[in-house]
């Protein structure tokens, strides 16, 4: 079979021989550099399997310095859609509020502080985890200024004892809690007088966010997102002892390792400390 000339098919394409060279060098270069960016990509997808795009480039920039590689974003987005490797977004929803109760609600006291370090405002809510034998629930307590979930628990109810260990923990790794606010949903659990007395006996002021309205708690509400969407939390486990593991893992990477672009894309362990 005859091969195509080049002219006759750049002209035929309205394109230019110099375009096409060029294209072609490009297509070869990026060939090239595949499996040295694919050895950089897959230990950080490893630790944060559905992390962003843009995230992810901005992580391994040191990286391709030092192989010389040049990719910018969107080609990295070019190469990661043709590797398999984009990340579509999973939304799903478990409603995990119960705010009809007999309880005192207090008032939203977030839009009173200006954050500008940490332990001034935590913010908490509950999510749903599944196995096969039926739903856990995660309690989390995250710092607001740093994104640092500072305290954790998995239990098998929405009853109040999973949050109680999980403020619990946050008390007991704080270093100072003088300008405290904690802020959550009306659920039972954060009204009721167990809860709310271990917050005051610790000098912590309670706020919580309107009825039915999520946004007076997207924070809270978003670290439950990023930890189902990127940590693959949205997965049934086959065990709780497994679950519990992956909780662990989870949290630990998110604190020490993953960029937040409202952190400057420092990591919350990071932010936290400074």
């Amino acid at each position: 079979m005859k091969r195509a000339n080049v002219s006759a098919v750049c002209k035929s394409l309205n394109r230019t021989r110099q375009s096409y060279y060029k294209a072609l060098k490009r297509q070869k270069n990026l060939a090239l550099d595949s499996e040295s960016l694919l050895k950089i990509v897959q230990p950080i997808r490893q630790l944060m399997p559905r992390l962003g795009g843009r995230k992810l480039h901005f992580m391994i920039h040191e990286s391709l310095a030092e192989n010389a590689i040049k990719i910018g974003r969107d080609r990295f987005f070019d190469w990661l859609r043709d590797h398999d490797l984009l990340i579509s977004p999973k939304r799903m929803h478990v409603y995990t509020t119960q705010s009809n109760h007999r309880f005192w609600v207090h008032d939203n006291l977030t839009q009173q502080i200006t954050l500008d370090k940490p332990n001034q405002l935590w913010v908490s809510d509950i999510t749903y985890l599944r196995t096969i034998k039926g739903f856990c629930y995660l309690a989390l307590i995250t710092d607001a200024y740093s994104r640092k979930i500072v305290g954790y628990d998995v239990s098998n109810s929405l009853e109040l004892e999973g949050c109680l260990r999980a403020l619990r923990d946050a008390i007991q790794t704080a270093s100072d809690l003088g300008q405290l606010v904690h802020h959550s949903d009306r659920g039972i659990q954060y009204c009721s007088h167990q809860y709310t007395d271990l917050l005051q006996k610790n000098g912590i002021r309670i706020s919580m966010a309107a009825k039915g309205n999520c946004y007076e708690n997207a924070l809270a509400e978003r670290v439950n997102g990023i930890l189902k969407n990127e940590f693959n939390l949205d997965f049934t486990f086959k065990t709780k002892e497994r679950l519990l593991k992956t909780v662990h893992e989870s949290i630990y990477i998110y604190n020490q390792h993953r960029p937040h672009w409202a952190l400057n894309l420092k990591t919350p362990q990071q932010c936290h400390a400074a």
